[in-house]
C-alpha cells in the first residue's frame, strides 16, 4: 500500500503533523499542496490519499479547495483528513466530501488536532511557553500513533467535533448565522483574488524572509522593502508574520474573515 499525503502550511503546524504521520506510515509521501495548484488537474497514484491542513475562518483553507476542485484520485481508494486549528468549531469536513462527491468519492475518516495558534489579532493572544508545547506535543504524538493504526488499517473513522475549546456565545441562532457570515467572507476573499491586507513598519530591514516564505509569492521585494502585489492571490497563510524577525510586518482588518489557526 502507497500512501500520498498533501498538505498545505504556512507557519508549521500542519507540516510537523504531515511529517510525523509520514515517519509512522510505510511508503508513505509528503506532496506540498501549493507547488501543484499551477496544474491543470492534480493526479494522485497513492492507494491511499491523506490531506493535512489547518482551519482557517472556521473552513478548510482555499489552496485546499482548490486542490481538491482539480485532484484526480482515481488511484486512491482510501481518502482521509486532518485539520489542526487552535480550537474553535469546524465543519468544514463536510464541504470536503461535496467537493469529493463530484469526482464520487468521500473521506473514508477524518481527525482535528488540537495545537497552539499564531494569530496575533485573536483576543488574549500570548505565545506559549516551551513547557505548554512540550505538553500540547505529546497529546499530538498519542492522537496521531492512534490515527496511524487507522489510516493503515483503513478503518472507516468519520469523528464528531466534540473537542473544540473555543466556544462563541451560547446562542444557536447568533452562531448559525456568524459561520455564515464568516463562509461568505471567505467566499469573497476566493473569487476576488484574495486580500492586501498585510504591510510592513518602520523596523524592516529589509532581510527578505517575507518574501522567501511566502507561499503564493505574492510579496516582491522593492528597494528592500516587502510590496504585497495586488494582482497575485493571497492564501493568507500568515508565513510573513510570524516568520519577520523583527515583527515588522502587520495585519490590517480584514471584512468578514478572521482566521483562527494557521
Amino acid at each position: 500500500m502507497s500512501t500520498e499525503i498533501y498538505y498545505f502550511s504556512g507557519t508549521g503546524n500542519s507540516l510537523y503533523v504531515a511529517r510525523e504521520l509520514q515517519k509512522r506510515i510505510p511508503d508513505s509521501s509528503l506532496m506540498p499542496i501549493v507547488s501543484l495548484l499551477h496544474n491543470d488537474v492534480i493526479c494522485t497514484n497513492g492507494d491511499s490519499v491523506g490531506i493535512v491542513f489547518p482551519v482557517h475562518a472556521l473552513t478548510i483553507p482555499i489552496a485546499v479547495k482548490k486542490f481538491l476542485r482539480k485532484a484526480d484520485m482515481k488511484s486512491a481508494d482510501y481518502i482521509f483528513a486532518i485539520a489542526t486549528r487552535v480550537g474553535t468549531i469546524f465543519r468544514g469536513f463536510e464541504k470536503m466530501d461535496e467537493l469529493l462527491k463530484k469526482k464520487n468519492k468521500r473521506l473514508a475518516s477524518h481527525f482535528i488536532l488540537n495545537m497552539y495558534g499564531n494569530d496575533p489579532r485573536c483576543e488574549h493572544y500570548e505565545s506559549p511557553t516551551d513547557t505548554e508545547i512540550s505538553k500540547r506535543g505529546s497529546v499530538v504524538q498519542e492522537r496521531l500513533d492512534s490515527i496511524q493504526r487507522i489510516i493503515v488499517n483503513k478503518e472507516i473513522a468519520r469523528e464528531r467535533d466534540t473537542e473544540h475549546s473555543i466556544d462563541f456565545p451560547h446562542n444557536r441562532l447568533f452562531n448559525y448565522l456568524l459561520e455564515k457570515l464568516v463562509l461568505f467572507g471567505m467566499t469573497v476573499v476566493e473569487y476576488t483574488r484574495g486580500v492586501n491586507y498585510f504591510c510592513s513598519d518602520d523596523r524592516c530591514t529589509g532581510c527578505g524572509i517575507c518574501e522567501k516564505v511566502c507561499l503564493s509569492q505574492k510579496i516582491q521585494m522593492v528597494n528592500k522593502k516587502p510590496v504585497w502585489q495586488k494582482n497575485v492571490f493571497c492564501y493568507m497563510c500568515y508565513a510573513c508574520v510570524n516568520y519577520c524577525p523583527v515583527r515588522s510586518v502587520q495585519v490590517n482588518d480584514i471584512p468578514f474573515v478572521k482566521s483562527y489557526t494557521r
